[in-house]
């Protein structure tokens, strides 16, 4: 009976032993597979093909403009610190490389609005995101470089001075203009207040009608218009009595996710009245629009602006 039993001891811990390799054999496949995953922009490299040194004229006009905005609104805070081309991409696994380094959690990322500077964040994107706002972000950045980065795209490293040391950045560009670049496509200028105006009321007595117009828009830190969010509101009305109210609304934005609503809340009598819900946010966040309370909200991080209200006009 003591040889049975030791005979099962022995074999207990020959299984446990056997368990425990093969976990270790698991857990060392695993750690080579994620080490293979694990893409470079030395991997890039290999993907692309040799041109010429020079970008093109309105690609080095926006990287100007870029960098003026930068000494403007960001001081010495962040700064360009030279380019590096890198080539043209010429195979599909260098589309797929581009695709998984844009939104690797390693890689550095430019946030917020340069008109106002508190929501302005830099860093890792793994540092900045966390949780659901990491999934968002990445999922945002894969979505958007998938409709964007194509084969025979060019592709050149920013190099990066910021308060924190230097970094580089993977830019896609064509003859174009640039397509996208972490930190260019990452920030945005925005006047947070918006636009306005409105019908002058020196219209002739027969012309029973006045509107009023409101619009925010987002621009590229090289200053052309990246979207726009507005709605117009307008009256129809003899005498002081309004017969009828119309509203119409408008929302979008280049490379990222824009919502707009409105309707009419008062369509007759002393004054016509409407409710509006925009938004614009780059590709790192969200926008949802919640019909109870007639709302556009975001989640996540990443550049924007959103703008719920009523807007009451009189005759």
């Amino acid at each position: 009976m003591k040889k049975l039993i030791t005979g099962f001891k022995i074999l207990a811990v020959l299984s446990v032993l056997t368990l425990n390799s093969c976990r270790d054999d698991n857990n060392e496949i695993s750690k080579q597979e994620t080490i293979q995953a694990k893409v470079t922009t030395a991997d890039l490299k290999n993907e692309v093909t040799p041109i010429s040194q020079a970008v093109p004229e309105i690609v080095q006009s926006q990287l100007n403009e870029s960098q003026k905005s930068l000494e403007k609104y960001l001081k010495s805070d962040l700064q360009f610190a030279g380019v590096n081309v890198i080539g043209k991409i010429s195979t599909q696994k260098g589309i797929e490389i581009s695709q998984s380094l844009i939104s690797d959690k390693d890689q550095f990322i430019a946030l917020g609005n340069l008109l106002d500077l508190s929501s302005v964040k830099m860093g890792r994107i793994g540092d900045l995101y966390t949780g659901d706002d990491l999934t968002i972000a990445q999922n945002g950045l894969k979505e958007m470089a998938t409709e964007e980065i194509k084969t025979g795209i060019n592709v050149m490293e920013i190099i990066w001075s910021s308060k924190n040391g230097k970094f580089t950045t993977l830019c896609f560009y064509n003859d174009s203009g640039i397509v996208w670049d972490n930190i260019l496509g990452g920030l945005v200028m925005m006047d947070t207040r918006g636009t306005s105006e409105s019908s002058t009321g020196n219209e002739p007595a027969r012309v029973a009608s006045k509107w009023y117009k409101q619009w925010w828009t987002a621009n590229w830190l090289w200053g052309s218009k990246r979207g726009e969010a507005g709605y117009q509101i307008t009256v129809y009305y003899t005498g002081s009595t309004v017969s009828n109210t119309d509203v119409n609304d408008w929302a979008y934005i280049s490379l990222g996710k824009a919502k707009s609503e409105s309707k009419i809340t008062k369509n007759t009598g002393a004054y016509g009245q409407c409710r509006y819900a925009l938004g614009l946010c780059t590709p790192t966040g969200s926008l949802s629009f919640n019909a109870s309370n007639f709302s556009v909200s975001f989640s996540g991080l990443g550049s924007n602006v959103v703008n719920n209200g009523v807007k009451s006009l009189y005759p």
